[in-house]
C-alpha cells in the first residue's frame, strides 16, 4: 500500500511488515522501538502514523499525554527531515546518542533532554541463559524452588500454545486490576495481539508447561545482528521462580547466535526498574528527547 507524503500519512498495516523490516534490518538499530512487530503491536497505543518526508521514512506518533512526536527518520536524509519536523513543533522521541552525532544538524537551538525512563536495559544473553557466579543467586534459588515443586516441561512457542497463554495473561491481568496505569492497559493488549499474531510478525519464545497448562511465556525477536529483544514476559503470580525459569529458557533456546539481549525500558516503574537492575545490565542505551528552541 502506497506511503502518502509529508505532512499526509497513514495508519501502520501488517502489509507495512516486509518494507519496515527490510528498513531495519539495513539500519541496525540499537533502540527497541526499531522492529516492526513494535510499531505495529503499539500502534494503537501510540496512534502510529507513516509517511514520507524527502526520501525518508518518518514514523509519527502520540505520547499518553497528547504530545506528538516522531521518531529519527528512517534512511535518506534523515537530518533535513528531523530539522523538518523539528522546527514545526514535534519532538523527537527516542533519538539515542548516534543519532544526536549524526542525525540532528541545528543543534545550537535544540534542547535535548535525557530520558531515563525509555532508555532499553542490554544484557550479555549468555549471563540471562545460564546465570552465572554469586551475583544470580537469588535467581537461580528461585528456579530451583519452583523445579523441585513443579512437574514442568518448556517448549518453544507455537500456535497450539494460544489459547492457554491468553488465559495467563487474563489470570496475570486480573491479578493487576487495581493498578490504573494506562500504559499497562496498552500493554496487555499487545501482548495478546502479539501471541495471536506471532507467525505473522517473526516473533519467537518459549512457554512453561505445568500440568498441560501455560504458567509462563516469553515471546522476543531479533533486533540487529548481535541483538535480541524480549518484548513481553509474563508468568503465573501464584508460582513463584516461573518468571524466572521462562527468562532463563528464552536466552537460552532463542536467538543462540546473539551476544546481547535487549529487555526494553522501565517507564519508570519502580517495582520494574528493580527487577531490570537486579539482572546486571552490561549497558543503558540512552535516549532523548529534542525540541527545537524558538
Amino acid at each position: 500500500m502506497e506511503i502518502p507524503r509529508y505532512p499526509d500519512s497513514r495508519p501502520v498495516f501488517l502489509e507495512d511488515r516486509q518494507l519496515l523490516h527490510s528498513v531495519f534490518g539495513r539500519m541496525q538499530p540499537s533502540i527497541s522501538e526499531f522492529t516492526f512487530a513494535n510499531i505495529f503491536l503499539f500502534r494503537h497505543a501510540h496512534e502510529y502514523r507513516i509517511s514520507v518526508l524527502g526520501e525518508s521514512l518518518v514514523i509519527l506518533g502520540r505520547g499518553y499525554d497528547g504530545t506528538e512526536y516522531f521518531l529519527p527518520p528512517l534512511e535518506g536524509n534523515v537530518s533535513s527531515a528531523a530539522d523538518r519536523l523539528l522546527c514545526e513543533g514535534l519532538m523527537l522521541y527516542g533519538a539515542d546518542r548516534a543519532f544526536l552525532e549524526l542525525g540532528l544538524s541545528d543543534q545550537e537551538h535544540l534542547e535535548v533532554v535525557e530520558d531515563r525512563d525509555s532508555h532499553d536495559y542490554l544484557y550479555l544473553r549468555s549471563d540471562l541463559a545460564e546465570l552465572p557466579g554469586n551475583r544470580y543467586h537469588k535467581k537461580k534459588n528461585r528456579i530451583n524452588y519452583f523445579s523441585s515443586r513443579h512437574a514442568h516441561i518448556v517448549e518453544r512457542y507455537a500456535s497450539g500454545h494460544l489459547r492457554g497463554a491468553l488465559e495467563l495473561l487474563e489470570a496475570w491481568t486480573e491479578s493487576h486490576k487495581e493498578s490504573d496505569s494506562l500504559s499497562l492497559r496498552h500493554e496487555i493488549r499487545a501482548t495478546a495481539e502479539g501471541l495471536e499474531r506471532a507467525g505473522d510478525l517473526g516473533l519467537d519464545g518459549v512457554v512453561v508447561m505445568v500440568g498441560g497448562d501455560v504458567k509462563a511465556f516469553a515471546l522476543g525477536e531479533r533486533l540487529n545482528s548481535v541483538t535480541s529483544v524480549c518484548h513481553f514476559e509474563k508468568g503465573d503470580p501464584f508460582l513463584e521462580g516461573v518468571s524466572q525459569l521462562a527468562d532463563r529458557e528464552f536466552n537460552r533456546i532463542c536467538f543462540t547466535d546473539c551476544v546481547y539481549v535487549n529487555r526494553e525500558q522501565d517507564l519508570g516503574e519502580p517495582n520494574l526498574r528493580r527487577a531490570k537492575l537486579s539482572y546486571h545490565p552490561v549497558e543503558m542505551v540512552e535516549k532523548f528527547r529534542v525540541r527545537y528552541q524558538r
